[in-house]
């Protein structure tokens, strides 16, 4: 039996050495994803065993969100969380699995989780893109590289094809309403769904305050 209480300020003690990706990766996100991970698993029936360790880890290689090797930033955490554990003592067994939900947690990836505990941690990181948090992610990002709040023009995409590169609430339409029906897990399903119900709320608003009623 691993005990996790004593290895998780380990995982906390190697991520601090090692750089942030940009404004939305930074180790609150990386704390939140282990929260739904480890309550994700509970209700899921994972192993903790590794999908704790692989939530910590699963950012260990920091890869800017504009960067073109982006889509490799999972797999590229994968082998150095493989290599840190093998060196910290951790059950050898177990790191191949874990390797795998790291590997896999990446929607930019295409990684398809094959284990339980992938499809939990995947579901954990992409719960972390929604609701007010993901809301507040999103925007943060946008500020980051430089793209406006929204289209003065034509605030959300109706007449033109959505395109996050030009706006922040365009990412909302590109990406992020739709992950709910991405989640791998009857409880991701579920947290996702209010979520979601929550960011559409925000878009709502948003229409109201600036007069361009948002599509539904």
């Amino acid at each position: 039996m691993i005990d996790l209480a004593t290895w998780e300020p380990r995982f906390a003690a190697y991520l601090d050495s090692s750089p942030l990706a940009d404004a939305a990766h930074d180790r609150d996100h990386i704390r939140r994803v282990v929260s739904n991970a480890r309550a994700l698993a509970a209700a899921c029936g994972a192993s903790q065993e590794v999908v704790i360790p692989a939530a910590w880890l699963h950012d260990c290689v920091a890869v800017p969100k504009d960067s073109p090797q982006r889509p490799l930033a999972s797999t590229m955490a994968a082998t150095t969380a493989s290599a840190y554990l093998a060196m910290a003592g951790y059950p050898p067994m177990l790191i191949p699995a874990i390797a795998h939900a790291i590997a896999a947690h990446s929607f930019s990836a295409g990684i398809a989780p094959l284990t339980l505990e992938a499809r939990v941690v995947q579901d954990a990181d992409r719960l972390d893109a929604l609701g007010a948090v993901g809301v507040a992610r999103c925007l943060m990002l946008g500020a980051q590289l430089g793209r406006p709040l929204y289209q003065a023009d034509e605030p959300f995409p109706v007449t033109r094809p959505a395109d996050d590169a030009v706006s922040s609430i365009d990412h909302f339409y590109t990406k992020l309403l739709g992950l709910a029906e991405t989640m791998a897990t009857d409880a991701g399903r579920a947290e996702a769904g209010r979520r979601t119900a929550f960011m559409r709320d925000f878009l709502r608003q948003l229409g109201h305050e600036i007069g361009v009623p948002a599509p539904e």
